[in-house]
């Protein structure tokens, strides 16, 4: 779960090495803190949220196969 946001966030940003993820692991739940540099945050998040939408979707669907809920925060 990790490498995938991670590979997502890279291929969005302009500095993909101020790229970093952390994660939470509780018993049914991951939840996923993504950190990127202050000037990329916007293409992240994308237009309407659209981007983090689309990121939380491919990450709920990889979830699933571990039979847990995913949880996407966008930290500045």
């Amino acid at each position: 779960m990790k490498e995938l946001v991670q590979y997502m966030a890279e291929a969005l940003v302009d500095e993909p090495d101020k790229v970093q993820v952390n994660i939470v692991e509780g018993e049914n739940s991951i939840i996923l803190e993504l950190k990127v540099a202050p000037n990329d945050i916007g293409k992240v998040i994308g237009k309407s949220g659209r981007t983090a939408k689309a990121m939380r979707t491919i990450l709920s669907a990889a979830a699933t196969k571990l039979k847990k809920r995913s949880i996407l925060e966008i930290v500045e």
